[in-house]
């Protein structure tokens, strides 16, 4: 047996031994978290010792729901119908409103295409922040509604660009065949083009979940109103109000996370194959 052969499975067993220590790194603050949740509030913020699975209980979670039991504090079943409203109103209208706009870039030709393509490009490292305080002002009459936390998000440049790019590698034979039975763009767009085009679709679905779900910013200027206020903003004025109870404050991040956690095991397959391809075309 030659040296290379013998150093090949001590190499695939470093490989698997830094792959494994990386992943305990990503899991242990979600163990954290689950764990602290299902502790004693004086248990749960002990350095290491946080991990023991100790006096486990879902008396936190109880507790964390029987706070929000008022229209002064708000209804925890309200905040995840916001959190819920907004973020699926985002994903489904930004998915067809981008995919279509990135399709016109990609495959139509209309003068101004090439500074429109442009333009997108520009906007995508444009921080939300920098048009935060001008949509304040032009929206500021419409606050403490459903449609103001995410009427200015359904159109994403990020979102355009990730789907301008799948599509600009996609070949063109299919739509031309499409086109040569009598298909028009609608048509070759919904019937061609977007059951071929998975990976891209549950990548962008997965970003912009993440981007609506965690939200904070946005809330935080146009929601005052307990009844309106989603899961990131909810937590915050949650953690902020005595008596402060770690375990609760635990379960309510347990039940903000879970959604996350759902969704991407739903779309990982696509999400993975998409990252593959780009690796490949790279």
């Amino acid at each position: 047996m030659s040296a290379g052969t013998r150093r090949t499975p001590v190499r695939t067993v470093l490989t698997y031994l830094a792959l494994t220590l990386l992943a305990l790194v990503f899991v242990a603050p979600v163990a954290y978290l689950v764990i602290g949740s299902l502790k004693p509030s004086g248990q749960v913020i002990d350095g290491l010792g946080g991990f023991a699975p100790t006096d486990l209980s879902l008396a936190n979670y109880s507790g964390m729901l029987d706070r929000f039991d008022s229209p002064a504090t708000g209804y925890f079943g309200d905040f995840y119908l916001t959190s819920l409203l907004v973020t699926s109103v985002v994903v489904l209208l930004g998915l067809l409103v981008n995919s279509a706009a990135a399709y016109a870039l990609a495959r139509l030709r209309w003068w101004g295409r090439d500074v429109m393509v442009a333009g997108v490009v520009a906007l995508t490292i444009l921080p939300f922040e920098a048009i935060a305080v001008p949509l304040f002002y032009l929206l500021n009459d419409h606050r403490n509604t459903y449609y103001v936390q995410f009427l200015p998000f359904v159109g994403s440049a990020f979102s355009i660009y990730l789907f301008y790019s799948f599509f600009v590698g996609l070949p063109k034979e299919l739509e031309e065949a499409a086109r040569l039975d009598g298909a028009g763009p609608w048509r070759t767009f919904f019937q061609v083009v977007v059951p071929i085009s998975k990976p891209v679709f549950a990548t962008v679905t997965i970003l912009t979940f993440l981007t609506t779900w965690g939200s904070f910013l946005w809330p935080v200027m146009m929601v005052d109103q307990p009844q309106r206020r989603p899961l990131p903003l909810a937590i915050s004025v949650f953690q902020g109000q005595p008596p402060y109870d770690w375990g609760q404050i635990f379960a309510f991040g347990v039940l903000l996370v879970l959604p996350v956690l759902v969704v991407f095991l739903l779309f990982q397959r696509w999400f993975v194959q998409s990252l593959a391809s780009t690796g490949l075309k790279g």
